[in-house]
């Protein structure tokens, strides 16, 4: 595993290095990832807007900004996203605010169809979901936790839609993506509160 992480590393972009290629990439007409779409040339686009206008707006709690802080041991935080990702434009902005909050954390994005074999390690209910959060403990030299790919809250509303429906479709897409709006990032914050908790 840590051979994987520190292979995925090579190839990682800080977070502003990361949004300036997804800039790149639309200039281009084009999305990350080996397959190229009009829908995912879109997706990427909103998505670029949405980080840009989350960037401006979120703000981490007094809770929030205490506990990541506190944090003294240094760790790497590693997301697995592509741009066309709905809810990794919705989630990375909040990971890097707990980045700029404190050095020890340092924040790096890579495209998960470029780095399978580490992407295969964390799977979600047996599916490549992303975003997804690795935490790379530096001093240790191994993994001490991840999140993703969206709150328990996010995470319940996609299993009872598909309960229901039996797929996702543009119909919930819009629906989740209002109750992101709505929430302003407050379960995402929670939940990377508690496991700040487990590291500290």
């Amino acid at each position: 595993m840590e051979k994987i992480i520190q292979k995925s590393l090579t190839t990682a972009q800080s977070y502003n290095e990361y949004k300036e290629m997804v800039l790149q990439l639309i200039k281009e007409g084009k999305s990350t990832g080996p397959n190229q779409s009009e829908n995912l040339y879109n997706y990427t686009k909103l998505n670029n807007q949405r980080m840009k206008r989350l960037d401006k707006q979120t703000r981490l709690s007094e809770d929030a900004l205490t506990k990541t802080q506190s944090i003294k041991k240094d760790f790497t935080w590693l997301v697995l996203t592509e741009s066309w990702c709905g809810d990794a434009a919705q989630t990375l902005p909040v990971i890097n605010k707990f980045a700029e909050a404190n050095q020890k954390i340092d924040l790096k994005v890579v495209l998960r169809d470029e780095n399978e074999d580490l992407m295969n390690h964390f799977l979600t209910n047996g599916s490549k979901s992303i975003p997804k959060l690795i935490v790379f403990d530096n001093t240790a030299n191994k993994v001490v936790g991840s999140w993703g790919p969206r709150s328990e809250r996010a995470a319940k509303m996609v299993i009872d839609y598909k309960e229901k429906h039996g797929q996702i479709d543009d119909q919930f897409k819009t629906a989740l993506q209002n109750w992101y709006n709505e929430d302003k990032g407050a379960h995402i914050e929670k939940e990377l509160v508690d496991l700040i908790n487990e590291l500290i």
